[in-house]
């Protein structure tokens, strides 16, 4: 009945003579033809919906069972949420300190990337990923402020508006771009177009991505060397008295080769991995009690300031729907959000497909 163990090695590893034999291989039959309709049908149910959303609602007996399965898909936090643990807390409590470390200082390093203030990248650190907890279906996505995006806003809003002379009309823009910006991106996802990303080229992408950081870590040196505005004298004294602030100089350089310290650290040493971990943080707070004990703004260091106490009132009045620079801020978050949609899937399918974890 089972055979023997030669015949089990002749069925699933053939001889070459078995193999090489033009009589004894096996001809695949090709599938009869399909109707057009179905044909169709089939091909946009693979493109449009992959993942199959409503495969879990099938022979599903209860209506009460099918609608807590609809919730489940729409909102994934009803699915996970009752299986969560005081162990998943603690992992998560220690992963979102270091997150938040890096991503406060980030975020208010983005407004100032977008020309906005820097309470609106505040903001934007904390309330998208209270959103995302609640309505995210991957753990592996980063949500939030991104370096193109901040980059995109405000060098195509400052085209038509300056930020410094109407700073109102352009936070008033900024926040319809964004609003146009999510709007096309929950487009996408309601019609499930998401394949319309794969038809951008990879190396056009990286080549942007590429691009943007040189320019961000190019406004971000002047920030670090303190420099404000340009001499027009020729000799290396005065070019260097305008360019290097010695005060932020010192500071940005200590903290910047501090970072790379650490990670060097991290990775040559792997029980040291907390080190890295940690030092955002840590530069953040050093930093701010540096600049408070010696008073860094009287000595040429560029200070946030101040910032506004409490959350943002509703900005829905704030939209500049009838502006006549509305059609830019339509164009601005249609480009915004095509280009970070982009660079996030992008990325993504460098890590899972091409890269891995």
């Amino acid at each position: 009945m089972m055979g023997t163990v030669e015949e089990h090695e002749c069925r699933m590893y053939p001889t070459q003579e078995v193999a090489m034999d033009p009589g004894k291989r096996n001809r695949v039959v090709a599938p009869p033809p399909q109707p057009l309709f179905k044909s169709l049908r089939a091909s946009l149910k693979e493109a449009l919906f992959p993942d199959d959303p409503f495969r879990k609602l099938k022979n599903q007996p209860k209506f009460s069972r099918k609608l807590l399965l609809g919730l489940q898909y729409f909102f994934p936090i009803l699915e996970w949420g009752p299986r969560y643990s005081f162990g998943f807390f603690k992992s998560d409590l220690i992963s979102g300190i270091t997150i938040a470390s890096l991503a406060i200082p980030q975020g208010i390093s983005y407004s100032q990337l977008a020309k906005l203030p820097p309470i609106l990248g505040l903001c934007s650190s904390f309330i998208p990923p209270l959103v995302y907890a609640v309505l995210g279906s991957s753990r592996d996505l980063a949500v939030g402020t991104s370096a193109v995006g901040s980059l995109l806003i405000g060098s195509m809003l400052s085209r038509v508006v300056n930020p410094n002379e109407n700073p109102k009309l352009f936070l008033h823009l900024a926040f319809t771009a964004t609003l146009v910006a999510g709007i096309f991106q929950a487009s996408l996802g309601i019609l499930r177009l998401g394949l319309i990303v794969d038809l951008l080229s990879h190396a056009t992408i990286v080549g942007f991505v590429g691009g943007a950081a040189i320019v961000v870590c190019l406004q971000q040196l002047k920030g670090m060397l303190g420099l404000h505005h340009f001499t027009e004298d020729t000799d290396l004294v005065s070019v260097m008295r305008f360019v290097w602030r010695w005060e932020s100089a010192t500071l940005g350089c200590f903290f910047f080769f501090s970072l790379l310290l650490t990670r060097y650290i991290s990775k040559r040493r792997a029980k040291l991995f907390w080190i890295s971990a940690i030092a955002p943080l840590t530069s953040v707070i050093v930093g701010s009690l540096v600049a408070y004990l010696t008073h860094a703004e009287r000595h040429g260091t560029a200070v946030i300031g101040d910032l506004k106490e409490g959350l943002n009132p509703p900005s829905f009045k704030d939209f500049a729907l009838s502006s006549p620079y509305f059609p830019i801020a339509v164009k601005t978050g249609i480009v915004a959000g095509v280009v970070v949609t982009a660079v996030s899937s992008k990325s993504l399918q460098a890590i899972f497909c091409f890269g891995g974890i």
